[in-house]
């Protein structure tokens, strides 16, 4: 027999005899059961070859069967990308002697006697199944929300063969740890609240955009405004969620002293003619080009059954990381990164729109309320073909935002702004699936002025939340996961 055949044989027996001496521990939260399975064969043949993308593959789509905002699936992707990352650092020291970056939260060289079949993919798996199992499945916290055990039961087949309730003796030895250290980090993090937003009813203020010619059935009142509160959950890499809060209205003290100003004026003037859905009597004209067009929609992903602004992000992570050829340890580190920067990047952009003096309205509501024009319509609109714009302030972008720290991380990360790479959309209304782009700064830029083109925010809120999501991607790349 081939030494090779031989010493893998004997590597599966004794896996197999750990296996069937070994209870599995069922404190991870998980649904394993008490008797553990044999180690796993091969992985079967899958068109997604790494482990990293293949759970965030899962992750989106949780987000699109799930829908909602997108600052709680930000936090998901957070949670679950740095309990892989500390999974696969544990993998890394245990296996190949060390490790290139710190762990997020810990990392250790567990117990074992001899590698197992397949044991990284097993690790990174496990851990990402019991984390998403724990926010979106029989253990997630809000039990109103759907439960998606089965879907993630089944993308856990598709992947290993086998059930998940079957045990592993990593269970026991490695993802156990990954997964309740990450679950007792957020625990009591302040993303429950159920607080309910209330309005402070001037002209300028937030209010809900529903109107008898574009009825939003979830945007009717106040407390349908989206996740209001989220502006005080704990970072996880920020001081606070105020801690870049950018100041441009704070400059202007009061709803009356904004709306009175030239500079506010100016604001909505220049959303009204490049973002209105059709010209009417009062706006003729619109300064949109086809490829702005196309553009709004490739980064819109706002409506339930796309993976919404932190899924694009995810998916534009996987795509530029295939196409530089990273291996699964530096794919566990870039989508950690990248993924606390966008669940601190919600935190702060619902800071700004909710806890600051004030909430700023819609672009629909100023030119409407406004006296401006009563018939004008932003272009973005509901899978039905109704004009809404998203139930919650304007100021400052949340895609914006997300852009703004998504393009910082990966500049970072790949030492250069200007690398040249193609990005996808799932966003059904969108003309252009695929758009190229030279630098990781453009990317970020066109999908913060898609926002106005859309007709649902100001420039200012473009640019601001640009500029703070990038200050937030600096503060977790130079005190998260750095380089040993």
């Amino acid at each position: 027999m081939p030494e090779n055949i031989r010493t893998t044989r004997r590597r599966t027996t004794l896996w197999r005899r750990a296996l069937a001496t070994t209870a599995v521990l069922a404190a991870t939260g998980s649904i394993l059961a008490a008797a553990p399975q044999p180690a796993q064969a091969a992985i079967p043949a899958q068109s997604i070859a790494d482990p990293v993308h293949y759970w965030n593959d899962v992750l989106q789509g949780v987000f699109r069967r799930a829908g909602g905002g997108p600052v709680p699936m930000a936090r998901a992707a957070a949670m679950m990308n740095a309990a892989i990352y500390d999974a696969e650092s544990s993998y890394q020291l245990k296996w190949k002697g060390r490790v290139t970056s710190e762990a997020y939260i810990h990392a250790e060289a567990y117990a074992g006697w001899v590698e197992g079949p397949d044991e990284e993919e097993r690790v990174i798996g496990r851990t990402a199944y019991n984390i998403l199992l724990n926010l979106y499945g029989v253990n997630r916290p809000d039990k109103n929300s759907p439960d998606f055990t089965a879907y993630l039961d089944q993308r856990f087949r598709d992947r290993f063969g086998s059930e998940p309730t079957g045990g592993d003796l990593l269970d026991i030895t490695i993802v156990s740890g990954m997964v309740n250290q990450m679950m007792n980090a957020r625990a009591g993090d302040g993303s429950d609240s159920k607080q309910l937003y209330v309005g402070d009813n001037k002209p300028g203020s937030w209010r809900p955009t529903s109107y008898p010619d574009m009825v939003d059935p979830k945007c009717q009142s106040d407390a349908d405004a989206v996740n209001p509160f989220w502006g005080q959950v704990k970072p996880f890499s920020l001081s606070s969620g105020s801690q870049f809060r950018p100041t441009t209205l704070a400059q202007f003290g009061t709803y009356e002293n904004l709306v009175a100003s030239p500079e506010y004026k100016a604001q909505v003037e220049a959303v009204r003619t490049a973002g209105a859905d059709k010209p009417t009597a009062a706006t003729p004209v619109i300064n949109r080009t086809p490829d702005q067009l196309n553009a709004a929609w490739f980064w819109a992903n706002d409506n339930d059954g796309t993976y919404k602004p932190p899924g694009q992000m995810l998916q534009a992570t996987r795509e530029v990381a295939k196409a530089r050829g990273l291996g699964v340890y530096a794919n566990a580190r870039l989508f950690a990164l990248v993924s606390i920067a966008m669940a601190d990047t919600g935190i702060a952009v619902r800071d700004a729109k909710f806890a600051t003096p004030i909430d700023l309205w819609r672009p629909v509501s100023a030119i409407r309320e406004g006296g401006l024009d009563p018939q004008w319509k932003p272009l973005l609109k509901s899978p039905t073909g109704v004009n809404v714009s998203p139930c919650f302030p304007a100021y400052v972008s949340g895609h914006a935002s997300f852009g703004g720290a998504w393009a910082g991380v990966m500049k970072r990360y790949f030492g250069s702004d200007n690398l040249s790479f193609d990005l996808t959309t799932d966003d059904p209304q969108a003309p252009v699936k695929t758009r190229h782009f030279t630098s990781f700064s453009a990317a970020g830029k066109e999908d913060a002025d898609s926002r106005i083109w859309l007709g649902v925010h100001y420039p200012w809120d473009a640019t601001d939340g640009l500029a703070m999501g990038d200050k937030i991607a600096n503060q977790v790349f130079t005190t998260k996961l750095r380089t040993l």
